[in-house]
């Protein structure tokens, strides 16, 4: 019923990051307007902790579960709230939803909205009318007629004061409710015929009449936080202007003829979300593992995404999931179909970028800073190229909270590039007198081990650290990144917030690098990846540094995937190196001396990494955790894998609730929090450190 009602009860309230969820009184004061809350029902009494007027405010259920909703008033204020179950959510949200319609009525009732041409839907002409006999993606646009809204000529726009913006909300209202109707119009159409439901060009229809909608009420948010800075003389505290997410569910879209033949990834409710943790923490121990390399096998897996028949084919599901996205919207809650996965997860993904070792390797062989800093550019250019698996963007696996990955690579001494005259066995640490104790004793072996360690350390935000070392040549990288992706309209963009440490104990040297942005172009034909944006090295040691720009294809003209950049030395403000060409392609290195060296990556020897056996790895391990949905998508079954998927997705939902209810903060098994950054728990530093300090004393 729509009948006006005082609810009170309990409901939990996200406060931030740091408090996370808590229990509160709330109370609905239909009267005056309010959604009020207590700290508890004993201090009802008491002045309210909050409150929020819902005259102009949007009650919207969230898609994270069924249990969760915000309310957005009016002045910017948010409360992020959640219900006990779904059917309290319900109920909650509907008295709200009343409430805050009476209210807004009232206001707008002294301001009656302006006079506008109605927005009418009309077929024009039937099936069997010639009109109609042609191909079915040929001006299908032109079935309906879309009316637009005038203004009288002469007229000008009148100064918006608050009062107007019950008219424009009215308006909306009615440009909503139409383009309801037109979404209706479009899916009960026959599946199939001359002019269908699934039609090319009425499911970009669908798609840009949701963008424009979406992109129209946040325009509307930010006047409505203008009004509320005019009238309070700045923003409330804490206020941001910023894409809002969705206000529509997923599932409530896809209901035409071919619904029901759609991955199940979309149909499933918007609370399956990937980025919480995997159940059972109490049978699986958090204690660091020691990996022996021995145990690993050289891998035998070459999983290449160059398989275009999956994206054809499930057009019509993309095109879906696009009028569900807005510019700008972060795409870290969206679900993606399954069939746009990669085989790996992307913990696997960083450990690839390190798949020519002997570059690594190689860097501290360098004579001097200006060499080193030099190689240090060359490897990570070199890194990104094998890092991709084909041509074709594919998303890897979102890792879960817990997951850790781990592989080694050997390559023999003899690969790895030395100075002039030097011995590429030469500066070990058995001869400076710092070997580890595990490796006293042991004949060296004629080949380096890179042996590297990933773990997803935070789900809220995506955040995973990776590390590796080559003891024998004491050198090491530390690094941890936070993924951010971005919806751009026909490109999708992700940010690698975040920092590297790569660290050359015997020159006592640390080199600080960040990463590229990554893009997803053309994601409604054939996908492909380029990286952009303005990356830096520094080793402030020595004063060197190097300024990498990886740029973008322009609109018209240019080449693909280019990159150029320059190795300076800060004091003397003199450019030592100069670097350009293709980041998959040629790089060409111009030295200060006039010398020139070219890399071409694809001639490049890939030195494949080493992973312990399925039977071996641990259940939190990313190949032995997602290995039923690997093997459905090397299948090509696309169901199957959706539902191996779901299944992890599960049991994430259900321990990320129960830490919530026991306030249990999840422990990490290799990565310590370090500031803003995380740092492994036994990173070589620390171990060359004390192996020294333990020689001093027996000395």
């Amino acid at each position: 019923s729509d009948h006006m009602e005082n609810i009170c009860g309990y409901l939990m309230k996200y406060t931030n990051l740091v408090t996370g969820w808590q229990y509160r009184y709330f109370v609905l004061n239909n009267d005056a307007g309010l959604l009020e809350y207590f700290v508890n029902e004993q201090s009802r009494h008491l002045k309210p902790r909050g409150t929020l007027q819902l005259a102009g405010a949007v009650i919207s259920p969230s898609d994270e579960d069924s249990h969760t909703f915000t309310v957005n008033a009016a002045s910017g204020e948010q409360y992020k709230l959640r219900a006990t179950d779904a059917k309290e959510r319900q109920h909650w949200v509907s008295r709200l939803q009343i409430c805050t319609q009476h209210h807004t009525e009232a206001i707008g009732k002294n301001n009656p909205p302006l006079k506008s041409r109605s927005f009418s839907l009309a077929s024009q002409g039937s099936a069997n009318s010639p009109g109609v006999q042609r191909r079915p993606s040929q001006n299908a646009v032109s079935f309906f007629n879309v009316g637009h809204h005038r203004l009288p000529m002469g007229k000008r726009l009148p100064i918006m004061q608050p009062d107007h913006l019950v008219d424009v909300r009215e308006m909306m209202s009615q440009a909503e409710g139409q383009q309801r109707d037109l979404i209706r119009s479009i899916e009960c159409l026959p599946a199939s015929g001359h002019l269908s439901s699934l039609d090319q060009d009425l499911l970009m229809l669908k798609a840009t009449s949701m963008a424009t909608m979406n992109c129209l009420n946040d325009c509307f948010h930010i006047l409505q936080l203008q009004h509320a800075s005019q009238q309070k003389g700045s923003l409330p505290a804490g206020t941001t202007i910023s894409w809002l997410e969705p206000k529509v569910s997923l599932a409530n879209h896809f209901k035409n003829g071919a619904a029901q033949n759609f991955p199940a990834e979309i149909n499933k409710p918007a609370s399956v979300r990937e980025e919480q943790s995997i159940a059972e923490p109490c049978q699986l121990t958090r204690e660091p593992e020691e990996i022996n390399p021995d145990e690993e096998l050289e891998d035998i897996c070459d999983d290449k995404e160059d398989d275009l028949g999956a994206v054809e084919e499930q057009r019509s599901v993309i095109l879906h999931l696009l009028s569900q996205l807005k510019l700008g919207m972060d795409l870290t809650r969206v679900v993606l179909p399954t069939f746009i996965l990669e085989k790996r997860s992307l913990l696997e993904m960083y450990a690839d970028f390190m798949s020519h070792p002997d570059l690594f390797v190689a860097i501290t062989n360098g004579s001097s800073p200006e060499e080193r800093m030099i190689r240090f550019v060359e490897y990570y250019l070199t890194s990104f190229h094998e890092g991709r698996k084909g041509a074709i963007a594919k998303k890897p696996y979102n890792p879960i909270i817990g997951e850790t990955f781990h592989c080694s690579w050997r390559m023999p001494k003899s690969n790895v590039a030395t100075d002039a005259g030097t011995d590429s066995s030469a500066h070990t640490l058995s001869e400076q007198g710092t070997l580890p104790k595990e490796l006293e004793g042991q004949a060296e072996p004629d080949y380096y081990t890179v042996k590297f360690v990933a773990e997803q350390v935070s789900h809220h935000p995506p955040v995973s650290g990776f590390y590796a070392e080559c003891v024998e040549r004491n050198m090491c990288v530390n690094a941890h990144i936070w993924t951010k992706s971005k919806f751009l309209g026909m490109s999708i963009g992700v940010t690698m917030v975040g920092e590297g440490v790569l660290h050359l104990l015997e020159h006592g040297e640390e080199y600080t690098f960040s990463l590229p942005c990554a893009y997803a172009r053309s994601i409604l034909t054939v996908p492909w990846v380029e990286l952009g944006g303005k990356v830096n090295i520094n080793c402030a040691k020595t004063g060197y540094s190097a300024s990498i720009n990886f740029h973008t294809k322009p609109f018209y003209g240019g080449k693909l995937h280019r990159v150029t950049g320059e190795v300076k030395q800060n004091m003397m403000n003199t450019v030592v190196c100069r670097v350009q060409g293709e980041w998959n392609s040629v790089l060409e290195f111009t030295y200060n001396n006039g010398e020139t060296k070219y890399v071409d990556l694809t001639k490049l020897s890939v030195t494949r990494k080493r992973v312990r056996p399925l039977e071996k790895q641990g259940p939190f391990e990313s190949r032995r955790l997602w290995q039923h949905v690997t093997e459905s998508l090397r299948d090509g079954d696309i169901d199957k894998a959706t539902e191996h998927k779901r299944a992890l997705e599960e049991r994430q939902r259900n321990e990320e609730r129960l830490r919530a209810e026991t306030e249990t903060p999840w422990c990490t098994k290799y990565f310590l929090k370090d500031g803003d950054g995380w740092v492994y728990h036994k990173p070589l530093w620390k171990t060359v450190s004390a192996a020294q300090t333990q020689q001093t004393d027996s000395n």
